[in-house]
């Protein structure tokens, strides 16, 4: 080590063991926390308590936290240097984070692609799933954990942003990482040795899948959007760098349909069996809300930028579903009566609490159709409030899903009526009150009559692939005949999406 590092070396004491670090870091680098807004000092979620050689508190930080956090040491981590020794406490939400890995799993004949066991992972933008099959299709262990790549940003877009500036490589690794523990996980839980694992199924959205191979996301970046790998392939475990597999292990990766409509998608049309239907329609709703609709022998699909409100980011108490989240939100003799994950005291309020608050509220009329609210802070139960700007966020979401929902059929002409089901997957539409999703315009009216969650479907369909080799001819063939519309340069979209604006039913 060089004399200038030796004199530029911290100590800094986090979570009460100490670390070595370079002075000049930020708090999210040396503490390795999460950044849901990039790094960028907008959303508030990286508060640490932080004392010692710390940088001065900046006018972001001032905005976003409030004086009582600010006297009692609170700071966000991604906007304070550590100049020299400093002590740091993390504010982490992520315990007791619940993550949905069970999802509905058709009927199918089970010849397995695999001699010994199998493995089928999900990796989602918020979250990784994996399952552990043994060679009769067997179900033998589940494990989940964050996506690792969240503390450089909680959307795909800001992941583009930082593999474009020069961290593809740190992103990929991270989860790497990750599924070579989850992996071992499940060889300790099912107790047999991860290097049996002769067969694995990797899903999950076209940027997920191009930031895990190292693949460009340069066309992400900007328009026309068009993807340079779509997948549909096997590699092994080598190529991807996994560790906890034999290196010549195969490792399929399903097709992609588009850019933004990715694996994890043909997946969920595998596990729904949406295209056995007459007319029927899947939505997840997310970050990146994708869709799809089955009619008259044609597959639609497209996807549009909800933002991440549902996920909690952006809003000012906003979190995950875990521990301390307001979940739920009902009305009881004309008052606001939440429900906490865990019935213990609540610390913020996560997408399923946040759309049943403003449901409720609308009918209490708190918050008028237009969103306006009369208060600066209105609180579901102390210490948790909500803001005019909450109000805000959550309607350019609700806009964004429900837009693309009407957009999708009335471009194909098809009436809500005439559709049997709307299938709703990923973690958020497992929560979700259907009344409270029509009640402020989420979802039209009549379809969500029809809303059947179906949990993560995306980690069915790759239980589907991993469990028979038929099944990825029938998945190449759903994404390579599928048709995309391009929300962008539809007038109905844009129609509905400042219509859709208003919080009340479609």
């Amino acid at each position: 080590m060089s004399n200038y590092k030796k004199k530029n070396m911290i100590k800094v004491t986090v979570n009460g063991k100490p670390r070595l670090a370079v002075a000049g870091l930020t708090l999210s680098e040396i503490t390795n926390g999460e950044r849901p807004c990039g790094g960028h000092g907008k959303c508030g979620k990286c508060k640490v308590i932080a004392k010692g050689a710390l940088s001065e508190i900046t006018e972001a930080e001032k905005k976003l936290l409030t004086e009582d956090e600010l006297d009692g040491g609170v700071r966000l981590a991604c906007l304070t240097y550590a100049l020299g020794d400093c002590e740091v406490v993390t504010l982490s939400e992520n315990e007791g984070a619940q993550i949905i890995t069970d999802g509905v799993l058709p009927e199918f004949d089970r010849r397995s692609t695999f001699t010994k066991y199998g493995v089928a992972v999900d990796i989602g933008t918020t979250t990784l799933a994996a399952r552990l099959y043994d060679a009769k299709g067997n179900v033998l262990a589940e494990t989940s954990c964050l996506n690792p790549q969240e503390k450089w940003g909680a959307d795909v877009i800001s992941r583009v942003e930082t593999a474009l500036d020069g961290k593809a490589r740190e992103l990929a690794g991270a989860i790497r990482q990750a599924l070579d523990r989850m992996v071992s996980e499940l060889g300790n839980i099912a107790k047999v040795n991860a290097r049996d694992f002769d067969g694995v199924v990797i899903t999950g959205n076209t940027v997920m899948l191009s930031l895990l191979t190292e693949q460009s996301v340069e066309p992400f970046s900007h328009a026309p959007f068009d993807a340079r790998r779509l997948f549909g392939e096997t590699l092994t475990a080598a190529q991807l760098e996994l560790s906890a597999f034999v290196p010549n292990t195969p490792i399929y990766l399903p097709p992609c349909i588009s850019a933004f409509v990715g694996a994890d998608t043909t997946c969920a049309l595998l596990a729904t069996q949406l295209c056995e239907e007459d007319t029927a329609m899947l939505v997840d709703i997310g970050t990146n809300g994708e869709m799809a609709l089955w009619s008259r022998g044609t597959l639609t699909v497209c996807s549009t930028a909800a933002g991440p409100a549902f996920e909690g980011v952006g809003i000012s108490m906003g979190m995950r579903g875990a521990d301390g989240a307001i979940d739920r939100v009902s009305i009881e003799d004309g008052a606001l009566k939440p429900h906490v994950i865990g019935d213990g005291t609540p610390v913020g309020i996560c997408g399923s609490g946040l759309v049943d608050a403003v449901a409720c509220m609308l009918d209490l009329e708190t918050v008028d159709e237009s969103g306006y609210l009369e208060e600066d802070e209105f609180v579901i139960q102390d210490p948790v409030y909500l803001t005019p700007k909450d109000i805000r966020m959550l309607q350019f979401a609700k806009s964004a899903i429900c837009a693309g929902v009407v957009a999708l059929t009335e471009t194909e002409k098809i009436n809500a009526s005439g559709i049997s089901t709307l299938y709703i997957a990923g973690g958020f539409g497992n929560y979700l009150n259907r009344k409270s999703a029509a009640r402020i315009g989420l979802l039209p009216k009549e379809l969500s009559q029809k809303a059947k969650a179906v949990g993560n479907a995306a980690l069915s369909g790759a239980s589907m692939l991993l469990l028979n080799m038929e099944m990825r001819t029938k998945a190449e063939a759903v994404a390579k005949n599928a048709r995309v519309l391009d929300l962008a340069a539809s007038e109905v979209f844009l129609d509905r999406y400042v219509a859709g604006m208003m919080l009340e039913e479609v």
